[in-house]
């Protein structure tokens, strides 16, 4: 028998959030890997919709420099 991983519920959802600021870095340094990179919905649980509101949060964070594109080590 395989194990299951448990749900994990949304956090924006359990939260009731609609919209993600892209100047708030302390919040979506949360979905970033130490390299840079979005972690994926399957590791941070969450929804589609928010998914893709962090992704575009973070790609609009990058691109008025709030957040640097690769982070060197």
């Amino acid at each position: 028998m395989k194990d299951r991983k448990k749900f994990k519920p949304c956090n924006f959802c359990a939260d009731k959030v609609d919209d993600i600021d892209f100047k708030d870095t302390i919040k979506l340094k949360r979905y970033l890997t130490e390299r840079g990179k979005i972690i994926p919905r399957r590791i941070t649980g969450n929804c589609a919709f928010h998914q893709r509101k962090v992704s575009t949060a973070v790609k609009k964070a990058r691109e008025n420099a709030l957040i640097p594109y690769i982070f060197e080590g």
